[in-house]
């Protein structure tokens, strides 16, 4: 939810539809970050994928993972948290992995 000073609820900006692993759901959100563009990445733990919302969309896109649970390249077994570094890769902290990935994004 994104808050402004003195308002009392907030704006449901990824997510919110239950949990599910359609395009507008969510399954234990884990980690969120905001790029540059204002572009909202989710770790969607329960799903093992990594969602994009564009700002004002109703529906999140599979940037990362969403082939099941696993460990192999195109796949995530409980993304955690996530970072961007100066050039805008983007980190995935893959827990049940032990392991940290980098991907580049296309925007």
């Amino acid at each position: 939810m994104k808050w402004k000073k003195y308002v009392e609820e907030g704006k449901i900006v990824a997510g919110g539809n239950s949990e599910g692993a359609n395009l507008n759901q969510l399954s234990y959100p884990a980690g969120v970050i905001v790029d540059d563009f204002g572009q909202i990445y989710v770790a969607d733990f329960g799903n093992h994928r990594i969602m994009r919302w564009r700002e004002g969309k109703e529906e999140g896109e599979i940037i990362v993972g969403g082939n099941g649970r696993g460990n192999k390249s195109n796949q995530l077994n409980h993304p955690f948290r996530l970072s961007f570094d100066d050039e805008g890769n983007l980190y995935v902290g893959d827990w049940e992995n032990h392991r940290i990935e980098k991907f580049e994004i296309v925007l």
